[in-house]
Order: C-alpha cells, then structure tokens, then sequence
C-alpha cells in the first residue's frame, strides 16, 4: 500500500511538472552601454521574473574598454539570452559562441540599443534584422517600409539609425496572429520613449510585429517604423524590441507585457501568458 502510494504520489508530482514546468533559464548581458544599463538590467529582470516563468542571472561585461578576452558567458547553460549590452566587440570565442547557441535553438531577446551593437558582425545583424548608428548605412542594409499594408526593402541610401524627441506615441500591431501579439488591442499608446526610425539591415527571416508613426513634428522619419519584431536564425528565435529608452518608458504596461511575451515565445516557441487588464488603450498610456 506504501508503495503504491508512493508511486501516485510521483505520478502526481510529474503530472504538476509537466503542466507548470520549472522556470526557464534566462540571462541579461550588459556591462557598456550608452544607455543607463545599471538601472534597467535590474528592472528587466524583476519584470521577467514576477512572471514565474524564468529565473534571471546577468553576465556583466568589463565596463572599461579593453581586452574582452575574459567575458565568456555560458550561453549554453539558458533557455533564452537578453542583451542589453552596446559596447565593445565580443571576443571571437565569445561571438561564435553566441551564434552557436541562437543557430542551435535558443532564444534571443534584443532589448532596445542592444540594437545599436556590433555593426561590424554579419551573423549578429542577421539575427537583429534590422539596426542602428555605428555608421549602419546603405550597405548595412535596406529600410523596411510600409507601403499598401506591406513591407518593402527600401535601399536608398542614407544613415543607419535615428531618433526624434522623445514623446508618448501609438503602436500598431501588424501580426495579430503572432503569439507575443494574439489578444493585444490592434493600437495602444506607449509611454514617452525614443521612436527609434531608419534602422536598416539584413531585415531576412523578419516578421514586423508592431509599429508606430515617427512623425515630423517629433523630428521624426514621416514613416511607420518597426519597432516589435520577430526574427527565425538557424533553428533559434529572436525577438527584437526597440522600446525602452528609460525607466519612464520601461514601466509602461504595454512595453513589460510585449517584453515577457516576447521572451517567452524567443524561449519556448509560445505564449502562456494572459493580457493584463491594465494594458494601455489606445488613448491612454498605463504604467506600473
């Protein structure tokens, strides 16, 4: 009788497992950045894990630059790698380790500058899709641009990377079927944030999941721009977000609820979370 309960007990405990899971492993890398990396890494990581999905460490780089032959992050030990890191080259282990991890099936979350990064890194920028600044220009890659409801490559040359006043602006959902996407209202109005505009790359295996207007009168583009994309490279997923300049626009529900989702789909290919019921509307702006 012992026995057999002990083996319900088992099958009991398995069958929790299977439906809850344990948390995925995730890993922030930061370290240089020109961005204020030492207060959203620790942000980034509490939204991450008030979801009971992932269990966060973080890789921090030297912060001098320098010889980066010591910064060898066990990329292989995580479901999922978020950068939020724009510095100094990697080593050359480090970056065929890190290829090797998202061509082999782990996932990869680029956090807003992090898109800024390593222009000189062919395989990187594939994974990014698209990026900004480092001198990106033309033969980074094209524009994608929003014409009839479709995205187009655009390679008129011109700078890689820009950005108007920051401002409290709309995003458009553009794949409401994507899971990060599905249940989201198709507009909500983010809190003030840098717009980032003219990014341009590889833009291959791109899916543009939202969007938003970089107006004139912002000193923007006049152009719908990506701003919430999802990236296949070798088996692995990315998910690329170019909101979160600063804490303001970091405790927006909407910039946390895409975050965790996209995370969780980079991680495991799904999406088990709900839409809070606070996410913003699409004329007014919620935060945390």
């Amino acid at each position: 009788m012992i026995t057999r309960i002990k083996g319900l007990l088992v099958l009991l405990f398995s069958g929790l497992t299977a439906v809850h899971g344990a948390p995925m492993k995730a890993l922030i890398v930061d370290g240089q950045n020109n961005h204020d990396w030492k207060t959203t890494t620790p942000a980034l990581k509490a939204i991450l894990e008030e979801t009971g999905l992932f269990t966060v460490d973080v890789a921090t780089s030297p912060q001098a630059r320098g010889d980066m032959s010591s910064f060898k992050p066990d990329f292989g030990a995580y479901r999922v790698i978020i950068s939020n890191y724009n510095g100094e080259s990697w080593a050359k282990e480090t970056q065929a380790a890190f290829e090797r991890f998202v061509r082999d099936g782990g996932g990869f979350v680029s956090f807003h500058a992090a898109d800024n990064a390593f222009p000189e890194w062919k395989e990187y920028n594939e994974m990014i899709g698209l990026g900004g600044w480092g001198n990106r220009n033309e033969t980074s890659g094209p524009y994608l641009r929003l014409r009839d409801g479709k995205w187009l490559r655009d390679p008129t040359p011109g700078r890689g990377g820009s950005h108007g006043a920051q401002h409290a602006f709309v995003v458009q959902i553009r794949e409401p079927a994507h899971p990060v996407m599905h249940g989201l209202p198709a507009e909500w109005l983010h809190a003030k944030d840098e717009l980032y505009d003219r990014l341009r790359g590889p833009a291959r295996n791109l899916t543009v999941l939202a969007s938003a207007y970089s107006t004139r009168e912002s000193n923007g583009s006049n152009e719908h721009e990506p701003l919430l994309m999802a990236i296949s490279f070798g088996k692995g997923r990315v998910f690329h977000t170019a909101l979160g300049h600063s804490m303001e626009a970091i405790r927006c529900v909407g910039f946390a609820t895409t975050f965790q989702r996209g995370t969780e789909w980079a991680a495991s290919g799904q999406v088990t979370q709900k839409v809070p019921a606070n996410f913003p509307t699409a004329d007014k702006v919620s935060s945390r």
